[in-house]
């Protein structure tokens, strides 16, 4: 293959998820049997990151000063969900079960990779806690060893803060050591439904 198409290759193969293989047939679909495609692609993604950042209130991903969710009125600002990512937003959203606002961590603490509370998005969710009318905050992190530290950490901030907020971790349909992207809505609709008091 020629050097161009070379350079597409291992660019595509940066993307999460994205093997050899993958990148690949995609970048021969995009030049050789579809380039068609090709351009209105390169014109949204150039548009996408001259629009898209993160949003001012809840760190998911807006194109204004708030997200959708944020800036809706209809929301429950009573309740505050507490997610990993973006991705895990998005899922917990198609399940249907949810009408609170979210909170974006964008990861969660690991020591072991050199990931501490100023990497996460903690400041911003502590100011939120002060300032809005917070009853309930659920934590929706992975079940395994860093989701459970960052959940620990959340919670002993949220009793330094305001000790009367409850919190409450999402339930049972989750495998141990298994994140929320690729539940299906069900399993979320119960995990939501069935969360627990976490409180200290």
């Amino acid at each position: 293959m020629t050097p161009t198409f070379d350079k597409i290759r291992q660019l595509l193969k940066q993307l999460p998820g994205m093997g050899h293989r993958s990148a690949e047939r995609i970048a021969l679909h995009l030049l050789v049997e579809r380039p068609a495609k090709l351009d209105p692609l390169l014109r949204a993604l150039q548009a996408a990151a001259a629009a898209v950042r993160r949003c001012g209130r809840c760190g998911s991903l807006a194109e204004a000063e708030l997200c959708e969710v944020c800036a809706n009125p209809k929301r429950e600002p009573s309740a505050l969900c507490v997610v990993e990512q973006v991705p895990d937003l998005m899922a917990i959203e198609r399940s249907s079960a949810y009408r609170g606002t979210y909170h974006v961590l964008h990861g969660r603490l690991s020591p072991i990779n050199g990931v501490g509370p100023a990497d996460l998005n903690l400041a911003t969710l502590e100011q939120r806690l002060r300032d809005e009318p917070i009853q309930e905050v659920v934590l929706a992190l992975g079940n395994d060893i860093e989701g459970e530290a960052t959940c620990h950490y959340i919670r002993e901030a949220i009793q330094a803060i305001r000790p009367t907020i409850k919190v409450t971790r999402i339930g049972f349909g989750l495998p141990s050591g298994s994140g929320l992207t690729f539940a299906d809505p069900a399993t979320l609709r119960s995990a939501l439904e069935g969360r627990r008091d976490v409180g200290g």
